[in-house]
């Protein structure tokens, strides 16, 4: 086994009707705390937890917290998710609140977990957020917003839509600043027309070789590893489009891994190879694989990583909600613990029992 291991009471008449009316605005969508976020190793607490604190002998003050999702820039300079405790807020102000711990030396500041850095220029003010019927959610920054750096440009574009998309109804995100909509970001010209979303990939693998018309964007995971921490990055790639061949190629590019990401964690024994088609019923994808999956042959184990590391990236393609890994002349195979895999596995299996 390799090591390197939220509408406005109605829609505005017009864009400068919904300039008007905008400022301020908060959504009034219900949102929940995502499913599939991915959590800090060293943050505890549970989804909605009380935490007292005692003020000159008076009864204890009670603030509750919930567990949201952040997209955060790591020590490596990649985008990716953790879960963190913000104060529980109404439903309509949780959109603006996730924007607010994007902010540098804001209050995420006393949260960010080791290697993690913020993505808005310090001082950025949200001066009000709005979801439209089409699931456009408009975010008007303040001025300060123009402040980072050229290279931080598509990281904080991506952080901010895969931050906002993670809640029900919102599809994809249109910037403004001081009450303007921007076509293009304002430091090195990223456009972003009518709205930047998940489909725009995160940590964007780009190659010389890409055949555009007939390959896919996929986003897969890769474990990554910083001092205790350990998380999953998202890159997207490119792989063969076609429906019956989609997934063999996403787990081959698995296999193969992300050449140029040396800092991620190639989990997967070099013989490891798919040896049947994969099928998929009701949801549920089959894979086998020949025995070189194994990390312990004589006890049937696959290492923990490798399963996350389908089955995050399978069950984030429509249609897939589970995975069920086999093993060619294997009755069963068990995990770490040595458990036996009874069920196809989900991503919720990977979430701390005290997280969402």
């Amino acid at each position: 086994m390799k090591a390197s291991r939220i509408i406005l009471p109605g829609v505005c008449a017009s864009i400068l009707l919904l300039s008007a009316c905008f400022q301020g605005e908060q959504s009034s969508i219900e949102i929940d705390p995502p499913n599939n976020a991915e959590a800090v190793n060293d943050t505890t607490g549970n989804e909605t937890e009380e935490v007292k604190a005692e003020e000159e002998g008076s009864e204890a003050d009670v603030l509750e917290t919930t567990a949201r999702q952040l997209y955060l820039i790591d020590a490596n300079g990649m985008v990716a998710s953790q879960i963190l405790e913000l104060p529980l807020l109404e439903s309509r102000e949780v959109a603006t609140q996730v924007l607010e711990y994007l902010v540098v030396d804001g209050p995420v500041t006393e949260v960010l977990p080791n290697g993690f850095r913020a993505v808005l220029p310090a001082g950025t003010e949200v001066l009000g957020v709005n979801l439209l019927e089409d699931g456009t959610m408009i975010v008007d920054l303040s001025e300060e917003f123009k402040e980072y750096a050229a290279e931080d440009e598509v990281k904080i574009l991506e952080s901010i839509t895969h931050t906002l998309t993670q809640f029900e109804n919102v599809d994809r995100v249109q910037l403004w600043v001081n009450g303007h909509p921007l076509d293009e970001m304002p430091v090195n010209g990223t456009p972003i027309g009518k709205g930047y979303s998940k489909a725009n990939g995160i940590n964007v693998v780009h190659t010389d070789t890409i055949d555009f018309i007939n390959s896919e964007a996929i986003t897969m995971y890769y474990p990554v590893s910083y001092q205790e921490n350990q998380y999953y990055i998202p890159v997207t790639q490119y792989v063969e489009a076609g429906d019956e061949e989609k997934y063999e190629s996403i787990v081959t590019s698995l296999l193969d891994g992300p050449g140029f990401l040396t800092n991620v964690l190639h989990v997967f024994n070099d013989e490891t190879m798919l040896v049947d088609e994969p099928t998929i019923a009701d949801g549920v994808l089959e894979l086998t694989f020949n025995e070189a999956i194994l990390e312990d042959s004589e006890q049937s184990i696959i290492a923990d990583e490798v399963i996350e590391t389908l089955v995050r990236t399978l069950t984030a393609q429509d249609g897939v909600d589970a995975v069920d890994i086999k093993v060619e002349d294997r009755e069963q195979v068990n995990n770490e613990n040595g458990e036996a895999y009874t069920e196809p596995v989900t991503a919720d299996s990977f979430l701390p029992s005290d997280k969402l």
